[in-house]
C-alpha cells in the first residue's frame, strides 16, 4: 500500500475525510444524527417511525455503528418491555450542529425546486 503523504500547512489534505465519509456516507446516517439531535434522547421506536422505508435492521446496524465512532450513545433499561433510548455524545452533538447548514440549503433548495 501506498503512503499518501499531506501537506498539512496549506490545509488542502482531505485524508483525514475518508473514513469519516465512509461512515457518514451510508445510507440512513446522517438522518439518524439529525433525529437524536432533534430528539435530545430517542427510543428506537421514535428514530424508526421517522423513517418508515428504512428496515429496523438497517437502523439497528447504522446506530450500531454511530456508537462505535463515539457519536451515539445507546441506553438499555431493565424493564419489560425493554426499552432502549439513545443520545448524541459531545462529538455527535457536534456533527449535528455542523449539518444544520446543510438542512438549510435543503430546506432553500427543495422550496426553490417547486
Amino acid at each position: 500500500m501506498t503512503e499518501i503523504s499531506c501537506d498539512l500547512e496549506d490545509g488542502g489534505c482531505y485524508c483525514l475525510l475518508s473514513d469519516v465519509m465512509e461512515l457518514l456516507g451510508k445510507k440512513y446516517v446522517m438522518d439518524l444524527v439529525c433525529i437524536v439531535a432533534m430528539h435530545g434522547r430517542a427510543r428506537f421506536g421514535e428514530i424508526e417511525s421517522h423513517l418508515p422505508g428504512a428496515s429496523t435492521s438497517t437502523l439497528s446496524t447504522r446506530l450500531d455503528e454511530l456508537e462505535a465512532a463515539g457519536l451515539v450513545r445507546r441506553e438499555q433499561y431493565d424493564e419489560i418491555p425493554p426499552r432502549v433510548e439513545y443520545e448524541l455524545t459531545p462529538e455527535g452533538a457536534e456533527l449535528g450542529e455542523r449539518l444544520e447548514p446543510v438542512l438549510e440549503w435543503v430546506r432553500e433548495y427543495d422550496g426553490s425546486s417547486g
